[in-house]
């Protein structure tokens, strides 16, 4: 059984800088499609970045584009977000989810099987 727990959440001013891990036990991820989705009360999980299971094909959502960066490290059993330049619309609880029949990514939350718990990131104005 996949066991993925995100860390590295908290509260950072605008301009501020913060990186998620997610870091997996019970199965490698090295053959999975990782992804890092975010959601606010009341409104539906959205995918913010994804990697295929070799880090060759990358996803971003146009608003994180420049700012973010998804990244693994497979022989850690890893999954990492940079994010740079937080902006308050950026506030979410964040979670790391896999894609455990298939190394190449998804864009909808049905085709991820193994979720973390998810970690809150706040960003003051």
């Amino acid at each position: 059984q996949l066991h993925l727990v995100e860390s590295g959440g908290g509260l950072v001013q605008t301009g501020g800088s913060l990186r998620l891990s997610c870091a997996a036990s019970g199965r490698t991820i090295s053959t999975y499609a990782m992804a890092w989705f975010r959601q606010v009360p009341s409104q539906e999980r959205e995918l913010v970045a994804a990697i295929n299971w070799v880090s060759v094909d990358l996803y971003y959502r146009d608003s994180v584009k420049g700012r973010f960066t998804i990244f693994r490290d497979n022989e850690k059993n890893t999954l990492y977000l940079e994010m740079n330049d937080l902006k308050p619309e950026d506030t979410a609880v964040y979670y790391c989810a896999a894609r455990t029949n298939s190394g190449n990514y998804a864009y909808d939350v049905k085709d991820y099987r193994a979720w973390g718990q998810g970690t809150q990131v706040t960003v003051s104005s």
